[in-house]
């Protein structure tokens, strides 16, 4: 299966439909398979006490995160326009739903085919039930999350109607940056093992690595943040990939792709070729007449891998030369 490879716009159009469509088309260019966005009424999302993160007053200077968020909602027009753009280009649209409101304009009015349950929804028993009777490919993100909140969530879901089949499980975690010690990625596997389902990472770490290893622990679904300009003002640009640094991870991830293989050991047909010249097979060790018995003063090992193999060393020692052999002649029976 190919890694779905999302590349995560979130809030770095910094309100702005034109600078999105140019993050689509890089994204585009880059070989994501999709784009993610925010959906969110800001005054839905936040109540008017509710103070920033601390990563979040790096780049506002208010301490009130309705007022931040505000810069960065993005009106149902300008999600059209977004969407009509990326079904052009052929890049999927994705959204995380934040809001009743911005769910139901999602589901029925872009008709979009999964969506995403970002991180801070995941306790949200109502809008996981609605979430849930869409019954779409659905992506629960993790963080800040045990595994009991994760089956508590899991299970809202399934009984309010969302096929197991369509829940993608992504590991996360929710400090920005993620500090590489915190990145426990052992949790893909883990996850994997105890649920039974699909899992991907959606990665906050700086850098590529965690991407990348993430894939080799069995991550289906990679997301991670990208921005023009890390120097940017917003949340998150600080902690994004520049679109270099997003064209060479999906690079990474469609080559380890490729190197996973198959689930067995087996003798490829590029090595195959190599077996003659590199083993070994039983020789003479010096000049043996004929009837003279085999033994480990007159054989030894060495290439090529053509005659016996030195797995019947042991055979051969109980027999008798059927000819004279000379010093370092492959032996025959």
């Amino acid at each position: 299966m190919n890694t779905f490879v999302i590349a995560e716009i979130g809030v770095n159009h910094n309100g702005q439909v034109q600078l999105a469509k140019k993050m689509i088309k890089i994204a585009k260019n880059c070989g994501a398979n999709a784009v993610k966005f925010q959906s969110f009424k800001a005054s839905n999302l936040v109540s008017k006490k509710a103070r920033l993160a601390n990563y979040q007053k790096k780049s506002f200077h208010k301490d009130s995160m309705i007022d931040l968020l505000k810069k960065y909602e993005l009106s149902e027009d300008e999600q059209i326009i977004l969407y009509n753009y990326c079904k052009k280009i052929k890049i999927e649209f994705l959204s995380s739903a934040f809001d009743d409101e911005s769910l139901n304009f999602l589901i029925t009015s872009l008709k979009i085919k999964k969506i995403k349950i970002p991180s801070g929804e995941l306790n949200n028993l109502p809008l996981l039930i609605k979430i849930a009777k869409a019954n779409k490919t659905t992506f629960l993100s993790t963080g800040m999350a045990n595994l009991k909140e994760i089956k508590k969530a899991i299970k809202i879901l399934n009984k309010n109607g969302l096929k197991k089949k369509k829940l993608i499980i992504l590991h996360c975690n929710s400090a920005y940056p993620t500090p590489m010690r915190d990145a426990n990625l052992r949790s893909i596997p883990f996850l994997k093992k105890k649920l039974g389902m699909k899992v991907g990472y959606s990665d906050h770490t700086l850098g590529l690595e965690s991407s990348i290893a993430a894939i080799s622990l069995g991550a289906i679904v990679i997301e991670k943040h990208f921005t023009l300009n890390r120097k940017m003002k917003g949340p998150d640009h600080s902690t994004s990939l520049m679109p270099q640094e997003l064209k060479q991870m999906i690079s990474y991830i469609r080559n380890i792709e490729k190197g996973l293989g198959v689930f067995n050991k087996v003798i490829t047909k590029s090595e195959k070729v190599n077996i003659k010249f590199v083993r070994k097979s039983v020789v003479a060790k010096k000049n043996i007449r004929k009837g003279e018995k085999f033994k480990t003063s007159n054989l030894t090992t060495k290439r090529p891998g053509n005659g016996i193999s030195p797995f019947k060393w042991n055979k051969v020692l109980r027999l008798k030369a059927s000819k004279n052999f000379k010093k370092d002649e492959l032996i025959t029976i």
